[in-house]
């Protein structure tokens, strides 16, 4: 269905000037002290047995979440992302310069935005499998992405329509199934529930169990059994690299997971979410911001302990 008539007006504004090229940053590390603890987090990600956090800065633990680093970026982070295959690899994506690329675990940054429509960007995710391959989602236009790490974009998908309008995209992940057109499929969470694409980039579509390929061609409906409540934003997903069909979403509502590639949800932990993180080599370790504060769970969200304040 079409989205609404001011999308060509958006989507398109996508080259920018000359100034917007990119860039490197070197950005010393600083030890963190005075920052209020209060700070929310909008981000969270495991780069190895590393934490990041991002709030307006971006911050690194190395022992658990006992002490913490800054890495200051070129701008307020709103997203992360990494992949196992790239020790010391971080996509930021940024509320001003769109994307930014750290190759040495956060120490320095290549800004990445040439041919990246204008905007604030919302979620990064690197496929899964391909870690040169990354999108990101750009506010009030739709999904981009990048073959080449970074250094040139080109527009993926439009927003999904969604509850009759076209939907924001809030979260990324990419997910290593064998029912997608050669494993993967693009998950999304939106302003109103969960979608997913898979990387021939033909259609959004629900999330739905069994063969997903054959039910993209019939438009079967979706299971009504068990599904991530729809109507509220998804504000973090994940994917464990170690099992891709163990997902991860924060909601308004509190923590669900799902053993099944999202056909189906259990409710992992009330309170609100704002961020969720899954380690590389273990599907049961997350790392979650709960009511402004950061928790852990070792075994897949049946318990959880506070980390050190931040």
């Amino acid at each position: 269905m079409p989205g609404p008539s001011y999308l060509t007006l958006t989507r398109r504004r996508f080259l920018f000037s000359s100034g917007a090229a990119a860039g490197v940053f070197a950005l010393p590390k600083v030890l963190l002290g005075a920052e209020p603890a209060n700070s929310a987090v909008v981000a969270l990600a495991f780069a190895g047995d590393a934490l990041l956090a991002a709030r307006s800065d971006l911050i690194r633990s190395d022992d658990g979440g006992s002490s913490w680093t800054a890495l200051p970026v070129p701008a307020a982070v709103l997203a992360l992302a990494t992949h196992p295959e790239r020790p010391g690899r971080i996509i930021a994506g940024l509320a001003s310069g769109g994307v930014a690329l750290s190759e040495d675990g956060g120490r320095t940054w290549e800004g990445l935005s040439r041919g990246l429509a204008e905007g604030e960007v919302d979620a990064v995710a690197i496929a899964a499998g391909q870690p040169d391959m990354i999108y990101a989602t750009v506010r009030g236009d739709g999904l981009w992405k990048s073959e080449d790490a970074g250094q040139s974009w080109s527009l993926a998908m439009d927003r999904p329509w969604l509850k009759d309008a076209e939907r924001e995209l809030l979260a990324l992940a990419s997910v290593d199934l064998l029912t997608g057109m050669g494993g993967i499929w693009i998950y999304a969470g939106t302003e109103k529930g969960l979608t997913r694409v898979p990387d021939c980039l033909c259609r959004w579509q629900d999330v739905q169990p069994g063969n997903a390929m054959d039910a993209l061609v019939s438009g079967d409906a979706p299971s009504s059994v068990a599904p991530l409540p729809t109507g509220e934003p998804v504000h973090a997903l994940v994917s464990a690299p170690s099992a891709p069909e163990t997902l991860y979403a924060a909601l308004p509502s509190g923590i669900w997971t799902s053993s099944d590639a999202g056909a189906t949800w259990s409710h992992a932990a009330d309170g609100f979410v704002t961020a969720v993180a899954v380690h590389p080599a273990d599907p049961d370790h997350i790392v979650a911001s709960l009511d402004g504060g950061l928790m852990q769970s070792r075994d897949g969200g049946i318990n959880w302990s506070a980390l050190a304040a931040i």
